[in-house]
């Protein structure tokens, strides 16, 4: 179930400050993705961040070889730690999503019975 917007403060003001943040950017939409991407991984972000900007990315038209090539680009500046970390979350990410996609068709399907 979804909360009213009244209810969900932190939610609201993430929505304001990554609106403002594109507003601001003079970047193209995929560019901007990608460079959402490398600050993920420089700051260690949890999967959940990975999950809802890949998602953001993809419909952009951002695609898996785009990501792998921030990855690299960014190794020798994050160090590979961090990549190797980046790598993991957003595997988990996807697991995440793959999770949330089947639990909806299957609400889906119960709910059209």
């Amino acid at each position: 179930m979804t909360e009213p917007a009244d209810q969900t403060p932190v939610l609201d003001l993430l929505a304001e400050m990554t609106a403002a943040s594109v507003q601001a950017s003079s970047l193209d939409a995929p560019t901007l993705a990608l460079v959402r991407v490398a600050a993920l991984v420089a700051v260690d972000a949890p999967a959940v961040s990975y999950l809802l900007n890949l998602g953001v990315a993809s419909e952009v038209g951002v695609d898996g070889d785009q990501v792998r090539g921030v990855l690299a680009a960014i190794a020798p500046i994050v160090g590979t730690a961090r990549v190797a970390s980046a790598t993991g979350k957003i595997v988990d990410a996807l697991d995440i999503g793959i999770e949330i996609a089947a639990l909806t068709a299957e609400l889906e399907d119960q709910n059209a019975d």
